[in-house]
């Protein structure tokens, strides 16, 4: 009787999530449970021992002398802006590429955006544009896209002209550097949001901002806690903008790892960045020269983003489209003042963008699915 011949193992079909936060959560979980216990029986749980051993770490992280811990990005831009001298309606020149928190912070820190366009080479703000701009506004807001700096050379040529204020959106950008500069080595502020996603996240929501100015880090502090100097006595009119004792815990037990992650997340771009290179009709994302990124997204572009993140979708790949509506067109912002076609860069990347899966722990095995499934889409081999 002939033996049966052993039948192959059916193989599931490959799952690639758009963002899986366990494999980086797994080896650290003990301790942040551990440290939230803690801070339950001390019950610290504003303005704790955890929030001082964050801002210490994080300051010295990203090589600034202060850092002051926040309830989110939005909260560090505004204070930001607030702390730096931003007065009523003075403006401030906005890239129209980013999240809608970049227009939100200037407004509530009652001054007015002035948006100009991204470049192309960086997707950061076009600084021709900010100069064009200068006579208009008192302050810049550069914001680090996707995790690549803006051009912050030349910004501090105009910025120092023009004397500008300058305020860096690195919500996205933990880690990144640029022609050796750092989130904060231009900008008197830089703001981080630490959103869960983000590449240092907390378990909720969180952020902090940095600065080497005693003066603004000490009005900042100010702000966050309804704007005490000391014990009920209100040197501003401030805000409920506390970074909470039990999320900076989490950040001080992740801070660690970042480095690792970020390392992860260039291996995963660069492997996209090779497998998908030629495919007609597939845009990849611009690296300028001398730029590391930290690539927060991998966003690329195509005529049809909608039907090419169904078609990855029907094949077990999550996508993203991040920031669709560019800011300035949306029913909040229309009282600005702008219309469609002021800003094209800006306005095609919104059109087209579509965000890969792009994480620490995610797999060559998924990578390879999502690159073959982008190349069947695209009818290459």
């Amino acid at each position: 009787m002939q033996s049966e011949r052993p039948s192959k193992p059916v193989l599931e079909p490959l799952s690639v999530p758009f963002v899986d936060l366990g494999p980086s959560h797994a080896p650290l979980l003990t301790r942040v449970l551990s440290r939230i216990g803690a801070t339950i029986e001390r019950g610290d749980f504003t303005n704790g021992a955890d929030v001082t051993e964050f801002e210490d770490a994080f300051a010295d992280w990203t090589g600034r002398v202060h850092c002051v811990g926040l309830a989110s990005g939005l909260d560090a831009l505004r204070l930001g802006l607030h702390a730096t001298g931003l007065q009523r309606d003075q403006g401030v020149a906005v890239p129209a590429a980013t999240f809608a928190a970049t227009f939100e912070a200037v407004l509530q820190a009652a001054g007015t955006p002035v948006v100009v366009d991204v470049d192309e080479r960086d997707y950061g703000l076009d600084v021709r544009q900010v100069d064009a701009v200068g006579d208009q506004v008192s302050h810049v807001l550069p914001v680090h896209l996707y995790g690549q700096l803006a051009d912050m050379r030349a910004l501090a040529e105009v910025a120092e002209r023009r004397q500008l204020t300058v305020v860096e959106d690195a919500c996205q950008a933990h880690g990144a550097a640029r022609d050796g500069l750092r989130p904060g080595d231009v900008g008197t502020v830089a703001a981080f949001s630490f959103y869960p996603s983000k590449n240092l996240g907390a378990f909720g929501d969180a952020g902090a901002a940095v600065t080497d100015d005693g003066d603004v880090a000490a009005s900042m502090r100010a702000l966050r806690v309804h704007g005490e100097t000391r014990k009920y006595h209100h040197e501003h009119v401030g805000y409920t903008a506390r970074l909470d004792t039990i999320q900076a815990g989490v950040l001080a037990e992740k801070l660690p790892f970042l480095v690792a992650w970020n390392a992860e997340r260039r291996r995963s771009a660069a492997f996209y960045t090779s497998a998908l290179a030629g495919l007609d009709g597939l845009r990849l994302p611009p690296e300028a020269p001398g730029s590391e990124p930290v690539w927060h997204l991998y966003v690329v572009r195509s005529e049809a983003p909608e039907q090419l993140a169904e078609f990855l979708r029907e094949r077990g790949i999550q996508t993203g489209r991040h920031y669709p509506e560019p800011v300035h067109l949306s029913p909040a912002y229309r009282g600005l003042g702008y219309a469609p076609g002021d800003f094209p860069v800006a306005e095609s990347l919104a059109r087209e963008g579509l965000s890969l899966p792009l994480y620490p722990g995610i797999s060559e095995r998924q990578l390879e699915h999502v690159c073959t499934s982008l190349a069947e889409y695209f009818g290459a081999a």
